[in-house]
Formats: structure tokens, C-alpha cells, sequence
């Protein structure tokens, strides 16, 4: 019975590790303060007042605000992904008032594939060595626009 103890113990340890971790980012949301804000009658104090300060705010128009919430689950050492989301989107018009109020979910969130380590350019493809030694014999060369009189070369010119 004593030798299954300590099995038991890092049978157990190890079954820890698999437990999901969650997280939740962003604004935490009450659904009857955010049901509760109406077009036409609530303006920017009652939004604030009701809803605290938002995520963040549009640069542009009338200064849309934007409540974001998002809850996420993972494994270990995995990457989080998101499970739920929430984005609330209020409109305000020129006096202040609230004009629309539009949410949106899950559906909206777009998983970004970097590409590899590098950027991808246009053009040719170099290699590392014809990076380093591509300029060799290229300086002062005619028409380089080094000091061998090309254009821009300080050669006497009209």
C-alpha cells in the first residue's frame, strides 16, 4: 500500500497540469448595465456613469466608445484562445446623445499567422553573403553615384 502513495501522488501532480487555465481581459460586463443603455436617451455622462470608462475611444467622428471583454482557455503551455467576446461599440451623435449601440462577438476575432521571422519584401531575394559583400566594387563605380564623377558624384558639371 506504500509504494502506490507516491505513484498516486505524481499521478495526481500530473493531472494538475492538464487542468484548463482561463482568463478574462478587458471589461467586465453586467448584462443589465449594458442592456441598459438606450439610443436617444442616454447621452456621454450617463454612459460614463453606468458604465464606467471605456476601453477606448475612436480618434475620429464623434469619438465612438468601445467596451471590449474577452474570455480565454488554455492547456499548459499553450497559447491562449479565445472561448467568448463581447465588443460594444456606442455611437454619439454632435450634442452627445447616444445614437446607436452596436455588439458584436466572437465572430469578429481574426487569428493573425505571422510569416516566419522575416518581412516580406518586394523584389529580388538576397542571401546573407551577397548582403555583405554586394556593395564591393560598386563605390565610385560610373553611373553609382559615387565620388567617380556620376551624377551626384561632385564632378564638375553645367
Amino acid at each position: 500500500m506504500r509504494p502506490l502513495l507516491p505513484l498516486a501522488l505524481v499521478a495526481g501532480v500530473l493531472a494538475a497540469g492538464c487542468t484548463p487555465l482561463r482568463s478574462h481581459q478587458g471589461y467586465i460586463v453586467d448584462a443589465d448595465l449594458v442592456n441598459s443603455i438606450q439610443p436617444g436617451v442616454d447621452n456621454r455622462q450617463s454612459v460614463l456613469a453606468t458604465l464606467g470608462t471605456p476601453s477606448f475611444a475612436s480618434q475620429f467622428n464623434q469619438g465612438d466608445w468601445y467596451y471590449v471583454s474577452r474570455d480565454s482557455r488554455n492547456l499548459a503551455f499553450t497559447p491562449p484562445k479565445p472561448r467568448d467576446q463581447l465588443t460594444m461599440q456606442i455611437s454619439f451623435d454632435q450634442a452627445g446623445n447616444v445614437s446607436a449601440v452596436r455588439k458584436s462577438g466572437i465572430d469578429q476575432v481574426v487569428a493573425l499567422k505571422p510569416d516566419g521571422k522575416t518581412t516580406p519584401t518586394l523584389g529580388r531575394r538576397r542571401g546573407f553573403f551577397q548582403d555583405l559583400f554586394g556593395n564591393i566594387g560598386t563605390v565610385g563605380a560610373a553611373g553609382a553615384g559615387g565620388a567617380g564623377g556620376g551624377p551626384g558624384g561632385g564632378g564638375t558639371g553645367p
